[in-house]
């Protein structure tokens, strides 16, 4: 398969939690992030354990845990956080730095070389979402803006941290675990902040069904395939695929006004995509000496 195609492929990943704000918005209960993030986890990880029948070994039971914190618990905790305090275009800004976080991370974690292109196409894509998303009225709050950073370094050092560590299975068993052990975590925060759920009607189930199948489960599949081929630098510029897909969303099915400043910015995302990904493509993802092949065990982990 084409580096190409691989890219195309990783980002149907983020175009499709596009869809998240207009599935959770029509079709879930509101006032219950923390079980809906828990009930989007939890059940896509335990389906797909029952598939893969595979559970981690040794050091790699520690390092789920965590990356389903990173990745899954905090992150998604954070983001509802300040989707909550904050309007939605400044939430989807101030998370649109992720790509910037990833690039240092990379750097200083993996030795990756930091491409100035990489950069700049960051900086365009921040600043696209910006056009795509902020209004004038737009307002600043404290810890709404902490919380929106505070996800955004979460799921920056998940993403290089998949990658860094190079586990010993396929995507598929991957996503299975951190899906679970992500959902496990949120299990007692739910409980313990938010009151039960009420019975759920078949729109809910529908939505469930949605953001746990084809949210979580397909898609972080998609999305841990594309990070062992591509690396993080290649990969998380693609996120900025969320906000623009969002919006589209918003004007096909909910009727809302697109302006002109909104597509420009859609402009711009899409050439910070691109520019990205050129910048990447000559550069292929450095492999350590004595590192393993992304997910093909090591003798000792056979």
């Amino acid at each position: 398969m084409s580096r190409a195609t691989d890219v195309l492929l990783t980002a149907t990943a983020p175009a499709i939690w596009g869809s998240t704000y207009i599935v959770t918005t029509q079709l879930l209960p509101a006032g219950y992030p923390l079980t809906v993030a828990m009930l989007r986890a939890l059940p896509a990880g335990l389906l797909l354990l029952l598939v893969v029948r595979q559970l981690p070994q040794g050091i790699w039971w520690g390092r789920t845990f965590l990356l389903g914190a990173l990745n899954f618990s905090f992150f998604w905790a954070m983001l509802f956080v300040s989707a909550y305090r904050l309007p939605g275009g400044v939430a989807a800004t101030v998370g649109a730095i992720q790509p910037l976080i990833v690039l240092g991370l990379s750097r200083a974690v993996m030795g990756t070389t930091v491409h100035p292109l990489s950069v700049i196409a960051g900086l365009a894509g921040i600043g696209g979402v910006a056009l795509l998303v902020l209004t004038p009225s737009a307002s600043l709050d404290p810890i709404g803006i902490a919380a929106g950073l505070a996800g955004a370094v979460s799921m920056a050092f998940g993403t290089v941290l998949s990658r860094h560590w190079q586990p010993p299975v396929p995507p598929l068993t991957f996503t299975a675990w951190q899906l679970t052990a992500g959902g496990l975590l949120l299990v007692p925060v739910a409980l313990f902040f938010e009151p039960a759920l009420p019975v759920p009607t078949a729109q809910n189930l529908v939505g469930f069904l949605f953001l746990g199948l084809i949210g979580a489960a397909l898609t972080y599949i998609v999305w841990f395939r594309g990070l062992a081929k591509l690396g993080p630098a290649a990969i998380s510029p693609l996120g900025f695929l969320s906000p623009l897909v969002a919006v589209v969303l918003g004007w096909a099915m909910l009727g809302q006004n697109l302006s002109w400043l909104q597509m420009a910015g859609m402009v711009v995302v899409l050439a910070s995509v691109w520019l990205s990904q050129w910048a990447q493509a000559s550069r292929p993802v450095p492999v350590r000496s004595g590192a393993a092949t992304p997910f093909a065990a090591p003798p000792s982990a056979r």
